[in-house]
């Protein structure tokens, strides 16, 4: 089992300065913030550039790394605004930045050669492919989706350069990381742009199906220690400081005596923020174990309580030697360890250098009356007050009846103090067993390519249900289709006259490591019975498909929203994608792609099934939930027992020809989930007439358009 560390980083979260410090003296190995644009947590309060400076400075003084967020999507014109704010920060010092745009990761990946980044778990990634992908962008650490088991982070671990990072306690997202756009096309605000409303934790019927308790995995940790793991990550950048600062010292007490948590220890967890109790049924591969609940009034009360808890405060000792020479000005040094990099070669150890810094101040005057004293200067340079110093070993060298105001004396002290800070503004150096130097592909911003590949073109189809697919295609209801793609499990499944017509499969968005082998298998068997095309949706698709004489066509789960992340994807054979569905039209004709243009948009790709839970597997795919307001949100169930949750009312953009054609889309993509054969017909016929079905729809870039999602009027 290969390790990069004795032990394994401990990461900690930080919405504010308060949370920060209580990370650091909880004893955290690092500590991930936001700043105040381009984070997963808009609504945390995160640091100003000002509070930035100061916390990387704070946090170095102990040799606590600092990793910054920077894990939204990216749009074009915000490419270089966000550019020049990764320089900013790599300028202050931050140790890293933690991205999910492959478009923003290249960009960095060429402006700052030299600045380490890491990848989000909004990137996706399940599998060994998914994390090398990652790091030939240039990524460092890869944050590995949560719902990995132990034994697939095993694998991954053993199989990937990369270091890899796991999540180890606080709040579960019940979608995939980076799948999610519930909270954005019902709500208007995007999870994948840091606004997410969690409409996961309001009820749907009866109860609350969608909400999962919090993710705790203290009772593994010595299996994590094992699995040779490079970070565990601690969720929480909208929680308290006492919530830092509680969890944070539990799991730097398990790590640092090789134990797992006791019942006493797993109790307060409870007691400072649960749902219902906690769940390890990812990391134990037993999703069918009771994993959903939400917070009891007796369980906000202990929280609540938490308010009291008193945050040990310690202060970093410095030596101080302070001469006042007549006729020349007086001088303060001020000499403290610092941590300049971290040896990840087996000892586990900080390596600490002698820091001094030397200022001048004023020149002491004959004093006329009261002369100064070595006791009283050392008595008031010794006063450090809201500084991370403690003052310890004054010497001072003092000529005798010499004298200066204390505002002087005050001020020496201050501008020595400011000058020592700024010793820790750089980033902490980490040496490491082997080599882990990023080698980075070569992806080129080009221009727009023409699609002159094969079929792709115009007009695409993904059918969840294969059969809707084969009936209509049997009855020439698709004839002016491109490509059509059905499920990959299902293609053996098409009668032969179908699959004459339909030559595209769907790829499992989400492939587990223990996955990989029987989807490879499968996808063979698609191209030996005449599969040409496959819809590929995560990063580590490429890999699956190489050699296999299969065309790619990128799924809108990539999360296009560049034009370099677009010229990414078509640099490594993706003949044609289509964008993220919160594009507007304006958005999307600036990347290139195709737009969807009709159908019900999934959103949520979850790993448990919900059809089994509330339903019965009887009812698979027949059922739907219902929020408050009545609108009902169709499931069907994803490859092996996921499923997809798909949106009360569907896209349609069939009577807005001419909007598409001044934007220049040149491509549109249609989606089919429960829809029956005659709903199925009266949209595509709707869509060929450039008319308004008589159904409730949304339009592309509206994503809580009352007006739109109105039922129109019939006409006479």
């Amino acid at each position: 089992m290969r390790r990069s560390r004795e032990l394994p980083e401990l990461l900690a979260p930080a919405g504010d300065f308060d949370a920060l410090r209580a990370a650091v003296l909880a004893g955290a190995d690092a500590v991930y913030i936001g700043g105040a644009r381009f984070g997963a947590r808009a609504y945390a309060k995160n640091f100003d550039d000002s509070e930035l400076s100061e916390a990387i400075r704070y946090a170095h003084l102990w040799g606590v790394r600092v990793y910054v967020t920077l894990n939204t999507l990216v749009y074009d014109r915000e490419l270089d605004e966000a550019t020049e704010y990764a320089k900013k920060l790599h300028a202050m010092g931050v140790d890293a930045l933690i991205v999910a745009d492959v478009g923003i990761c290249m960009r960095l990946r060429r402006e700052l050669p030299e600045l380490e980044l890491h990848a989000s778990t909004q990137m996706g990634a399940h599998n060994t492919a998914g994390v090398d992908f990652a790091r030939s962008l240039g990524c460092k650490r890869v944050v590995l989706a949560r719902e990995c088991n132990y034994e697939d982070i095993c694998k991954i671990i053993d199989s990937s350069a990369a270091e890899c990072e796991v999540f180890v306690h606080g709040a579960l997202c019940v979608c995939h990381s980076g799948q999610c756009l519930f909270s954005s096309m019902v709500g208007g605000r995007s999870g994948n742009r840091g606004e997410c409303a969690q409409p996961c934790r309001l009820p749907y019927g009866k109860g609350y199906p969608l909400s999962l308790n919090d993710l705790s995995l203290s009772e593994h940790i010595t299996k994590l220690i094992e699995s040779g793991v490079s970070s565990l990550k601690i969720e929480g950048r909208m929680k308290s400081a006492q919530y830092v600062y509680a969890v944070t010292s539990i799991y730097r007490r398990l790590l640092d005596e090789h134990r797992n948590s006791n019942p006493a220890e797993r109790q307060r967890l409870a007691d400072v923020f649960s749902r219902g109790g906690f769940t390890d049924g990812y990391f134990v591969a037993n999703t069918q174990k009771r994993m959903t609940g939400i917070r009891s009034e007796a369980e906000k009360q202990r929280s609540r309580e938490l308010s009291d808890t008193d945050i040990n405060t310690k202060k970093l000792p410095v030596s101080m030697v302070a001469e006042f020479r007549q006729g020349k000005p007086a001088r303060l040094t001020l000499t403290a360890d610092v941590c300049s990099r971290w040896d990840n070669s087996g000892s586990d150890k900080k390596i600490n250098k002698k820091i001094s810094v030397t200022v001048t101040g004023e020149i002491p005057y004959e004093a006329k009356t009261s002369p100064m004293t070595k006791e009283g200067v050392a008595e008031r340079l010794s006063k450090m007050g809201g500084t991370p110093f403690a003052a310890e070993n004054i010497s001072v060298i003092l000529d005798e009846g010499l004298n200066l105001p204390f505002a002087a004396i005050n001020a020496l002290r201050r501008c020595a103090t400011e000058k020592l800070l700024s010793e820790y503004a750089k980033p902490i150096d980490v040496l490491v067993m082997r080599e882990t130097n990023v080698h980075a592909l070569c992806y080129e911003e080009l221009p727009y390519p023409e699609k002159t590949c094969g079929r792709y073109a115009k007009k695409t189809a993904l059918f969840f249900n294969f059969k809707l697919a084969e009936q209509l295609c049997n009855e020439g209801v698709l004839c002016d289709t491109d490509i059509i793609f059905v499920p990959l499990f299902s293609y053996k499944e098409l009668d032969n006259s179908a699959r004459g017509r339909i030559y595209g499969v769907y790829l499992p968005p989400v492939i587990m490591e223990s996955e990989w082998s029987s989807v490879r298998r499968e996808l063979e068997c698609a191209v030996a019975l005449g599969a040409e095309y496959a819809l590929v949706g995560n990063i580590s698709h490429i890999a699956l498909i190489k050699d296999l004489g299969i065309s790619a066509v990128g799924d809108f789960r990539l999360n296009i929203s560049n034009r370099i992340s677009y010229n990414l994807w078509t640099s490594v054979g993706i003949i044609g994608s289509v964008v993220s569905p919160e594009l507007t039209l304006p958005m999307a004709r600036d990347v290139g792609g195709a737009v969807i243009a009709m159908g019900r948009i999934p959103l949520m790709l979850t790993e448990r099934c919900f059809i089994r839970e509330n339903f019965g597997c009887e009812r698979c795919s027949r059922v739907a939930l219902t929020d408050r307001t009545g609108a009902k949100f169709p499931i069907m169930r994803e490859y092996r027992h996921r499923n997809v949750i798909f949106n009360s009312v569907h896209t349609y953009m069939g009577d807005k020809f001419e909007q598409l054609r001044q934007n220049n889309i040149k491509s549109v993509h249609f989606i089919f989930s429960n829809e029956t054969a005659e709903e199925a017909r009266m949209l595509i016929s709707a869509f060929r007439r450039g008319v308004r079905p008589d159904i409730p729809i949304r339009r592309v870039g509206k994503n809580n358009g009352m007006s739109d999602l109105a039922r129109p009027k019939k006409s006479r």
